[in-house]
Order: C-alpha cells, then structure tokens, then sequence
C-alpha cells in the first residue's frame, strides 16, 4: 500500500544525521518560493491568515530559500515537520529499518514541494495547499498542480504493485489529488471520540491519530488494508458497524482517552 499524510505548519530544525535524497518536483518548489518570495508581508498574511511576525518569519525564509540549497540549508521532511500529525508519527524513533521501508511507501503532500518522501531534503517554508497563490498555471495551488501529484501517485503504487492508498492526508491536502487521475482503491480511516452527545471527530486528536496509523502501517509492514482494522493505539478501536469498505471507523472511550 502507499500511505498519504499531510505536512506542518510547525517545523523542528534540529541537525539530523540523516542521509537525504531530493525532492522529486524540486524545479517545481524552486519556482513556487520564487513567487512567493516577491510577495509583500500584507500579501502573505492575507495568503495564509498569519500575523505579523509569522509573515515576518515566512517572508525571510522564502528570501532565504536558494537553488542550490547544501546540506545545512536542508532538513529531512518527517523529521523536520512538527505539528499534530508528526507528534503521531515520530518519525524519529523509526529503526533504519522501518525509515527504509517508509521511504518507499509514505507520501507527504505539500503545497511547495508537491509530493515528499519522508527523507527528502526541505528548506524551510510554509505553504499550504490552500493557499491562493497565483501562477501562471492558475489562482491556486490547486491550479497549479493540477493532476501532477495523483500521477505521481499512481506510478509510485504501480512501482510497488498495490492498487491501494489509505488516505491519513487532510482534506485540504488530499483535496490536489484528483481521483480520476489517481486510479486507485482510496481507503480513508476515520477517528472519532466518544463524547456526551455521541461519537466527534476532534482536529487535534484525529490528526494525531492519522500520524499513528502512518506509524502503525509502517511498523508492521502493512501491505493489505484489511490489517489497519487491527490499529489500537492511543486506545482507539475498530468500529465495524459505523464503517464502510473504504472509511473505517476508529473510536476512543473517554476512559481509554484518560488512560
């Protein structure tokens, strides 16, 4: 299976003495920063809805970014990403072993770079795939990427012989992929918290959740999606009769949550 999940908002720029490889629509990133370089920081508070010393912080960081970036410009992406998703799939407790493995089956989308293993070298940035930069290609990043990430896709679950992704990729994310495009069998798990009114998705914890399962898929070497109904961790369980084929259902107890 090939395994989607979104990026950050969030880095950690801590060294990591990791091997890198390069991005595969490097070109693409190095085109997209230069336009946004030329934005002024009104420009990209209004992009992105960021206040004044995040659009400070971005607008020196697109600045930054340069074409031909060396090893201390560049982070790997699973482990430079820090937000909810990433505190679920600490990246950076994976064995060798396990990085291999998810370097060849996890995808990270992104609004700069388009489509990230978990190895390849990032700079900096912030951009997201909501965003409404304008290009010559349209008035989105939408616009701009068009079919070029589900094609990506679907060749790289071609090159491992599955005809299955599961979705752990956030709406606005998952959102640049069409489904025409990609071909592919979409499984996209769901986790909910049992509340006084009845099971809710909770944001922050379903983002989580969805780096877990990222984790949960990898550790186990998962190639059949039938064996994601398996994922207990952070105390969530399968809930058969709330599920379809391609959207399990994940539900956590109040008292699993407290545990």
């Amino acid at each position: 299976m090939l395994v989607t999940i979104s990026p950050a908002k969030r880095l950690d720029w801590t060294e990591r003495s990791v091997a890198m490889t390069e991005p595969k629509f490097e070109a693409d990133a190095q085109r997209l920063a230069k336009t946004a370089r030329n934005l002024t920081l009104r420009d990209l508070k209004g992009l992105m809805d960021l206040s004044d010393d995040l659009a400070k912080l971005n607008r020196d960081r697109f600045r930054a970014f340069t074409d031909t970036p060396g090893p201390e410009d560049l982070r790997p992406a699973a482990l430079a990403f820090a937000g909810d998703t990433y505190m679920g799939l600490e990246a950076g407790s994976l064995d060798p072993e396990e990085l291999d493995w998810a370097q060849d089956h996890l995808r990270i989308l992104s609004g700069l770079y388009g489509v990230l293993r978990p190895l390849d070298g990032i700079q900096a940035y912030r951009l997201e795939m909501g965003s409404r930069l304008k290009t010559r290609r349209g008035a989105s990043l939408y616009d701009y990427w068009r079919d070029q990430i589900a094609k990506d896709l679907r060749a790289e679950a071609e090159a491992l012989g599955t005809d299955t992704l599961v979705n752990c990729a956030s709406q606005e994310y998952f959102g640049a992929v069409p489904e025409k495009a990609l071909g592919l069998r979409i499984v996209t798990p769901q986790f909910m918290e049992m509340k006084p009114g009845g099971p809710k998705i909770v944001s922050f914890f379903a983002k989580r959740a969805r780096g877990a399962m990222a984790r949960f898929i990898i550790q186990r070497r998962l190639t059949d999606p039938a064996g994601i109904v398996d994922f207990d961790l952070g105390g969530y369980r399968f809930q058969p009769g709330m599920s379809e084929p391609d959207r399990p259902v994940f539900l956590r107890s109040e008292e699993a949550m407290a545990a």
